[in-house]
């Protein structure tokens, strides 16, 4: 059955709208009209969502536990109209969009299992000791508690896993923190479609209405309010480092500064190291061209850059991407804007001294195919640019003169979310002198394999130094995701009665 979107805001459990409208873009398929967020919109969910804290922020882990598999039952009972106007508005595939249904579902129940466990709540406990000399101890508890309710910035790149009800709401619902999503303009009826199944949810479980929010479009100045309003109290976010920051800039200068938890910008450099390369070569070549290109390169973990060290190995590996890449086809790019940026990024590259084109490639309006360029390791440490990401099919073969170079290169990144080894047995001392660089630029640091792929688990780690996020000691992928929506808070001589039930199971 085809979903009409009704285009209207859901706020605390009511569907609203105004008079202002804007109009989606699909990348085929009907286009529909939406209500226009204001600030007056923000204002209402956001108090909506405090009130809802005072209750929802008491709830227990089996009850929230609830919540979270409700919403991933009522997203898959959805799943057919999800996945049709879903490639509809982005222009991805069937199958892809159906494996982020899944990642979806499959992390919200994840979190939902993680919270029952309670380990998360770092619980701990020193009894009173009440005869120490020279000074009595109190008894003394902590638990982490949720911070209040969590503003969210849907992706463009992710229609379900990075927003309405992906891994930065499930995060903020899992730790007690009521959402107001602000809602990615690019795909406005996926996001309707699964805010109804958050509803669902929460009338199911019986939750306060304010414990989801999602408002539509909207200009500048709604983004604005919602990180300022004094009801919010952290950020999620992913999207350009422009936008990011500026973001990140208005919860500094609040008169309350908060927490921006902003996913921004990533080139996911490759270091190809002598003995892997001369071995395999061709093959590295080849699936840095899957990589490269899947989901027309619009994958936050895109291997934007592959580092050699010159000779015939590094010739024949730059010989080989440009066959792999040569012969692929168009794809269609999530939004006009990120093929117009691909477009620009490309004629930066092309127009920098110092830089070869591979690969000329034509990018006609969202249908993009692959571009591929070349440097040295000199011109990238002389020229800050070429670090800089290009969101989209591009690669960039840095060539350095000898393995010292190639350390001086990745001295010189900036914050990544991943960085990637390929190497062989005969490899191991450069790998092991890269290793102390790499882990502190970079979230997650992989051995011969491609960083496209995030898995969902307790041990990922999505982030990385600025200004891959805006917040290195966190995570926006994995159950270490739901703790930055938590604070400590310790417990002196609190009566049993008193204190938050977690303490007692």
């Amino acid at each position: 059955m085809t979903y009409t979107p009704s285009g209207k805001h859901l706020i605390a459990g009511t569907w609203v709208a105004d008079a202002a409208t804007f109009t989606s873009t699909p990348a085929h398929g009907p286009a529909h009209d939406f209500s226009m967020g204001t600030v007056a919109h923000v204002d209402e969910a956001c108090r909506a969502a405090a009130e809802a804290f005072l209750t929802y922020g008491q709830t227990s882990r089996a009850d929230r536990a609830a919540f979270l598999n409700a919403i991933a039952d009522e997203i898959e009972a959805r799943g057919p109209q999800i996945t049709e106007i879903g490639t509809q508005e982005t222009g991805l595939p069937v199958g892809r969009l159906e494996g982020e249904r899944g990642r979806t579902t499959g992390q919200l129940r994840l979190f939902a299992t993680h919270i029952l466990e309670g380990a998360y709540l770092d619980r701990r406990f020193d009894a009173a000791l009440p005869d120490r000399q020279p000074a009595p101890r109190p008894e003394l508890r902590m638990i982490q508690r949720p911070i209040g309710p969590v503003a969210v910035f849907g992706a463009s790149n992710f229609p379900l896993a990075f927003s309405t009800a992906g891994g930065d709401t499930a995060a903020a619902l899992a730790a007690g923190c009521p959402v107001v999503v602000k809602g990615h303009s690019a795909h406005p009826g996926t996001g309707e479609i699964v805010a109804e199944a958050v509803l669902a949810a929460a009338e199911k479980c019986g939750m306060p209405k304010g414990v989801f929010s999602l408002i539509q479009g909207g200009k500048r100045d709604v983004g604005t309010s919602l990180v300022q309003h004094p009801a919010i109290k952290a950020v999620g976010f992913t999207g350009s480092l422009g936008g990011g920051r500026a973001l990140f800039d208005l919860c500094a200068a609040r008169p309350e500064p908060i927490p921006f938890f902003g996913e921004l910008g990533s080139v996911n450099p490759m270091f190809l190291l002598p003995a892997a390369l001369a071995a395999r070569g061709t093959a590295l070549a080849s699936g840095w061209a899957g990589s490269l290109t899947m989901g027309a390169g619009q994958f936050c973990t895109n291997p934007g850059v592959a580092l050699v060290i010159a000779g015939a190995d590094a010739d024949a590996f730059i010989t080989a991407a440009t066959e792999a890449l040569a012969p692929m086809g168009g794809q269609t790019m999530l939004t006009d804007g990120i093929a117009a940026a691909l477009q620009s990024g490309s004629a930066r590259m092309r127009g920098t001294a110092g830089v070869q084109e591979l690969l000329t490639s034509v990018c006609d309006l969202r249908e993009a195919k692959p571009y591929l360029y070349a440097t040295t390791g000199a011109e990238w440490l002389a020229n800050h640019e070429l670090g800089e990401e290009v969101f989209g099919p591009l690669g960039l073969i840095v060539t350095v003169k000898d393995s010292a170079e190639m350390l001086a290169v990745a001295e010189s990144l900036q914050g990544q979310l991943t960085c990637t080894l390929h190497l062989d047995a005969g490899d191991t001392d450069l790998g092991r002198a890269l290793m102390p660089i790499l882990e502190r630029k970079a979230g997650r640091v992989l051995a011969n394999g491609f960083p496209t792929g995030v898995e969902v688990c307790d041990s990922m780690v999505h982030g990385g130094p600025y200004p891959a996020s805006t917040n290195f000691g966190a995570t926006s992928v994995g159950t270490l995701s739901i703790r930055r929506f938590l604070r400590p808070v310790c417990y002196q001589n609190i009566p049993e009665a008193l204190l938050p039930q977690d303490f007692a199971v």
